[in-house]
């Protein structure tokens, strides 16, 4: 993909559909029940509708798709795991015996793993090759990659979504696996809201205070070194980044542009989120995050969004490991939209509810899930 291409996507990407959100609320106005007293399952059904087009949907084919690649920044120490769990735990999610895999088979959710700079020339049965270079560089030196690179690897992410779209899936979750993906998706989230590293750094699968105070000024220095221009996701991806992020931007564009729900993980998925609601406003319309992230700067990336997880479970696995337990959410959503009665037809009179719908307030309903 080049970006005249990326261009074309971007402008062919529609916001979600205001008239079905529309219908979604009225017919939960409709179920026989106190008016919001499902509370975000309600929102959650009406933000699907608007993505969807449809006020009645299913969520019976789900796809996780795991984006993988090495970081050079772990040459400054950055990350406890050595390098080579990347491809280790690539290969252990197609054997599903990693955090996300056994949930998703638990669950009975499709995943697919996808390699877009994992450091061998290797390759493995279950991993897609879309590799697009061994490992970036090392940011603290040097940019992560070139533009063209980052701009072919949200090529990758855009192609997953039309395959997903293409297969029939109804759920997409969007994460990945990379060690040293903590501190690139950090310098990411800093360049883009202009945030101090220390404010957004946090200590991924754990450090000591002063490895953490390392990566906190590898960040820093990685920044002054770069200069990413804050207006231009693709220069903070390229030179800051790293090749999961870019495909996981792309994935969230695809999903945008297929008018499929896209569920973002945990810290480094949500900061590809905002990346791709950077390129493409509409995007934020399609995007649900899936549970609060102990990382420190999971908040700051949401409230970038405006948009609430729906778990606070005080999860920092990040793999997609959320997705299979928001998917269930999702699915409970649906099925009360889709399956509970309306007042008219359980035969009871909602004329009580006449005042208390009056004084309602649903200006909140399409936005903050």
């Amino acid at each position: 993909m080049n970006e005249t291409e990326l261009k074309t996507i971007i402008n062919s990407i529609d916001p979600a559909s205001r008239s079905a959100m529309e219908l979604a609320e009225r017919h939960q106005s409709e179920l026989a029940k106190p008016p919001g007293s499902l509370g975000r399952l309600e929102e959650l059904a009406i933000r699907i509708a608007g993505m969807t087009g449809n006020v009645f949907n299913e969520a019976e084919k789900r796809r996780i798709v795991v984006f993988v690649a090495d970081n050079g920044v772990v040459d400054e120490g950055v990350a406890v795991t050595p390098q080579d769990v990347t491809l280790k735990q690539a290969v252990n999610m197609t054997r599903g015996v990693t955090g996300m895999s056994s949930l998703a088979r638990f669950f009975g959710d499709e995943t697919r793993i996808i390699d877009v700079g994992i450091d061998t020339d290797e390759e493995f049965e279950g991993i897609i090759n879309r590799k697009i270079r061994r490992s970036t560089g090392n940011i603290r030196s040097g940019a992560a990659m070139t533009r063209e690179e980052a701009v072919a690897a949200i090529g990758v992410g855009i192609g997953a979504a039309r395959r997903a779209a293409e297969d029939g899936v109804q759920l997409l979750g969007i994460g990945e696996m990379g060690i040293g993906n903590t501190t690139t998706s950090a310098a990411v989230l800093a360049a883009m809201i202009g945030a101090d590293p220390a404010n957004v750094t946090g200590r991924g699968s754990g450090l000591t205070d002063a490895a953490f105070y390392k990566k906190v000024q590898v960040i820093r220095d990685a920044l002054a070194w770069n200069a990413p221009d804050p207006r231009d996701p693709v220069d903070i991806i390229a030179k800051v980044g790293g090749l999961d992020i870019a495909a996981m931007t792309g994935a969230f564009l695809g999903c945008a542009l297929e008018h499929i729900p896209a569920v973002a993980d945990g810290f480094i998925s949500t900061v590809a989120a905002l990346c791709a609601v950077r390129l493409c406003p509409q995007v934020r319309d399609y995007v649900i995050l899936s549970h609060a992230s102990r990382e420190l700067g999971y908040m700051l990336a949401s409230r970038a969004l405006d948009l609430s997880p729906l778990l606070a479970l005080d999860m920092r696995l990040g793999e997609g490991s959320g997705c299979p337990l928001a998917f269930q959410l999702i699915r409970a959503a649906l099925a009360v939209m889709n399956n509970m009665a309306t007042f008219e037809e359980a035969r009871i009179d909602d004329g009580y509810l006449d005042e208390i719908r009056r004084q309602a307030n649903p200006a909140g309903k399409f936005g903050g899930v």
